[in-house]
């Protein structure tokens, strides 16, 4: 890749493993949908396309999101963090769910009586969802 338009990329202060923190949240409600990880690779091609690519640690291989339930995420804009290693990608998620487990928002278990509740429903099985 051509340094003097990827130089952006070494502003970014990668993990020991390469990888920085992404936190989806969505461009028009300001509404956190998911945390994933971003590989250097992985940024720069979000930046290119426009979409959301991340980088799956447990298959350890980028991951474009939406590749198999169609809910891919339009990248609106690409915010970097004071101290350069938390990125926040303000996205439209198309379809209106970012959780592989059919709910808008990976953040549906609310801390309540010192116990996890689900505080939001499924809005469309993944059984649908993951064919």
């Amino acid at each position: 890749m051509n340094n003097e338009h990827t130089g952006w990329l070494n502003q970014v202060k990668w993990t020991d493993e390469g990888l920085v923190p992404a936190i989806a949240q969505d461009a028009a409600s300001g509404r956190i949908l998911m945390m994933a990880w971003m590989s250097r690779e992985s940024l720069a091609i979000t930046a290119k396309k426009n979409e959301a690519v991340y980088f799956s640690r447990s298959r350890q291989k980028l991951w474009h999101k939406g590749e198999s339930s169609g809910h891919i995420q339009k990248v609106k804009s690409i915010r970097l963090d004071c101290d350069s290693d938390v990125i926040v990608l303000q996205v439209e998620q198309v379809g209106g769910i970012a959780c592989h487990t059919g709910r808008e928002s990976c953040f549906y278990s609310e801390l309540k009586d010192n116990q996890w509740q689900v505080v939001e429903a499924v809005l469309k099985d993944p059984k649908e969802i993951y064919q």
